[in-house]
């Protein structure tokens, strides 16, 4: 089993593909030094309510990452993406692109932020409808086919909406533009909270699919890189 470290040389290699819902929480790891802000790429966000745009644009951006020999991680759900046509599922189309590929293991992205057990505890047995940051911020692009009835089928049901926040975005939005949480809250007639998350849980997922890629290219005899090698290469191409 890998060190932390290890994960992370091997992660600082690797192209991301992420749903632009993720954006921020992305970006923050990025910041820290987990992931390589050049080696990211990001489609639109919630694509899940269009199937065949989300499986455009996710399939154009795995063959821009594909381009090279470099391992890709997708941050997508299981549960983001299925053709009721082709039976083809989030796992299935990045499939197609080989084993130098692989998916972090979250059923969403709220998945990817809390696991259901730290969810149950938030949740403190009420019935919530979980949001993470991106869907507050482009709220008003993923809804827009939404109609009164659906909205009033799907949010009013539960007691409350709370949003997973890892990197504060929700409370500097009820400072800059209050009226738009509100305008949120009258429309879904739902109540929104934040609360407050690490990034623990993302970091986690990120390192063990790192791990994984790592460990099954080694048994095809395919990408094996001990631990230093990717800061070396590094090192040398800006030598």
């Amino acid at each position: 089993m890998m060190s932390d470290d290890q994960a992370d040389l091997l992660l600082r290699q690797c192209k991301i593909v992420a749903c632009g819902t993720m954006r921020r929480e992305i970006r923050k790891l990025a910041e820290e030094g987990l992931l390589d802000g050049d080696r990211l790429l990001f489609t639109a966000p919630g694509l899940h309510e269009w199937p065949r745009k989300l499986e455009e644009q996710l399939t154009r951006r795995l063959e821009k990452a594909c381009g090279n020999s470099e391992p890709v991680i997708v941050v997508y759900g299981e549960s983001c993406y299925f053709d009721f046509e082709t039976s083809t599922d989030t796992d299935s189309l990045v499939a197609r692109f080989g084993p130098r590929v692989a998916r972090v293991r979250a059923k969403t992205c709220v998945d990817m932020l809390a696991s259901s057990e730290e969810r149950e505890r938030i949740a403190k047995g009420g019935k919530v409808y979980w949001f993470t940051p991106g869907w507050i911020e482009h709220w008003d692009f993923i809804f827009k086919d939404w109609d009164v009835g659906k909205a009033n089928e799907t949010f009013p049901v539960n007691d409350k909406g709370i949003v997973l926040d890892g990197v504060g975005y929700f409370e500097e939005l009820s400072r800059r533009d209050p009226e738009r949480i509100l305008r949120i809250c009258d429309w879904a007639k739902l109540p929104l909270e934040p609360h407050g998350v690490s990034l623990g849980r993302l970091r986690s997922l990120l390192r063990k699919c790192a791990e994984a890629l790592a460990l099954h290219n080694a048994e095809r005899g395919e990408y094996v890189r001990p631990h230093g090698e990717a800061r070396n290469e590094q090192e040398q191409e800006n030598g």
